[in-house]
């Protein structure tokens, strides 16, 4: 049985937690330019993690993936946009973007079903 992606996502967490306290000048620059680039220019949050997703599939950043998708929930994003923006990711990234959409449709999938 392979491990769920909410328990990967729980994991990382604990991971970058021991990372901060290890390097707290470096997250705490990660940090800032995480929230100002968040909270700046005209694109909204759930916008801007559809693109932060699309990368991360074409990065085959599973642990960036699980992350996004996560944050995409949270503001409110459905599961047809989802497929648009993989279906994006798919087209730019070819094979290999597909194998990691299929990745973040069953992480959505499985964070919907707890959520629900």
């Amino acid at each position: 049985m392979t491990e769920s992606y909410a328990s990967k996502i729980t994991e990382m967490r604990r991971e970058l937690r021991a990372l901060n306290a290890l390097v707290p000048e470096a997250a705490k620059g990660f940090g800032a330019l995480s929230k100002g680039v968040k909270e700046a220019g005209p694109l909204g949050p759930k916008e801007k993690e559809f693109i932060a997703l699309g990368m991360s599939v074409i990065l085959r950043c599973e642990p960036c993936i699980n992350f996004h998708v996560e944050a995409l929930m949270k503001a409110g994003a459905s599961r047809e946009e989802l497929g648009d923006v993989l279906a994006m990711a798919i087209q730019m990234g070819g094979g290999p973007g597909l194998m990691y959409a299929g990745h973040a449709l069953a992480c959505w999938d499985e964070l919907a079903t707890r959520a629900g």
